[in-house]
């Protein structure tokens, strides 16, 4: 017998240089959906008003560095951010409304300011504006409207824990039922999807505006709003960690005979819980600024006392509520930081 002969197949042929071909990064669909948004946003960019936009800002810069006299812009945001400094912290009531007001036994830290006025009266002798002092006593209150100011704070920041809570109680079992692998009916998953979408959409100051209606102005409407359009956001979060956790604790509780609760309990919350933790103290945060927002509708919170305050041109007391709401929320987030940091490290 003569030595085995091997076949090989003949090496296919080496493209040079010139033969090859690099596909294009787009094809004529990507340009035609390029242009179609270019157009759309040509057609959305004169109803929105991005000429008026563009050329008020550049006016008001041309004023900041001295080639224009003044602008629309700076001049409406001047005289406002110019009346926020400085900042309020005392309060005043005029002695004349206080009728009980003891003299010789005021307040602690308090004191007693008289303030003259100047106002014009006609004379009906030579019927000329003459100028009148008048002369009012206030009691002062050195820190009252601080004082004032971080209790409306801490009310904010009790409607806020509050509506976190409703929002975690409602979300967990919309995200059971809103998750593919454990939700008990295909019909109780489209419901509890449908309903975290709604909840979702439903923008927390509108809620608040129908809640006012039925529970009156207050905290109520407050953490009810938030807590219902919290749960829209966590019903989905938490659902979806549901589904994409890690399926082989799983299927090993399951082959030991464990319930889907019991799986659900001992092999699921253990890898969502810090996302969950990060996800809820993120809710928390958002709640805290949203009161403040929920509050110009009547919801309680120091979102009442801003309006107010704004409504009556009191500027420096808005730039107090506005220091006090910085401050509140910077401690939160360094907080909600600290404890991400801990529990994902």
């Amino acid at each position: 017998m003569g030595a085995p002969r091997f076949e090989t197949s003949p090496a296919a042929p080496v493209k040079s240089p010139e033969h090859w071909h690099l596909p294009a990064p787009y094809d004529w669909r990507a340009a035609l959906a390029v242009l179609l948004i270019g157009v759309a946003l040509i057609w959305s960019a004169q109803r929105v008003e991005i000429d008026k936009m563009l050329r008020l800002t550049g006016e008001a810069v041309l004023a900041q560095v001295g080639l224009q006299d003044e602008s629309q812009v700076g001049r409406g945001l001047g005289r406002m951010f110019g009346s926020l400094f400085p900042f309020v912290i005392e309060d005043r009531q005029e002695i004349a409304r206080l009728p009980n007001l003891d003299r010789d036994n005021l307040p602690m830290f308090t004191r007693i300011e008289v303030i003259e006025n100047t106002r014009y009266k006609m004379n009906t002798t030579t019927l000329q504006a003459e100028p009148v002092v008048e002369a009012k006593e206030y009691l002062v209150h050195p820190y009252g409207y601080l004082f004032k100011v971080a209790d409306k704070m801490l009310e904010t920041f009790e409607i806020a824990a509050w509506a976190t809570i409703i929002s975690v109680l409602l979300s967990i079992p919309l995200a059971i039922m809103g998750a593919r692998n454990y939700t008990p009916h295909p019909v109780l998953y489209t419901a509890s999807r449908s309903l975290v979408s709604f909840l979702r959409a439903m923008p927390e100051l509108i809620i608040a505006m129908f809640l006012v209606l039925g529970f009156g102005f207050g905290s109520i409407a407050g953490y009810l709003a938030l807590g219902l359009h919290g749960a829209g956001f966590l019903g989905k979060f938490y659902a979806e960690d549901i589904e994409a956790a890690d399926r082989k604790p799983q299927e090993a509780l399951t082959a030991l005979g464990a319930g889907k609760l019991r799986v659900l309990r001992a092999a699921v919350l253990p890898q969502v819980a810090p996302a969950y933790v990060a996800y809820t103290l993120y809710i928390l945060d958002r709640n805290v600024r949203m009161a403040a927002v929920i509050g110009l509708v009547g919801a309680g919170g120091i979102g009442q006392e801003l309006k107010g305050r704004y409504d009556l041109f009191e500027y420096g007391h808005v730039g107090t509520i506005l220091l006090v709401i910085f401050l509140t929320v910077f401690v939160l987030d360094q907080i909600s930081a600290r404890l991400r940091a801990r529990l994902i490290g």
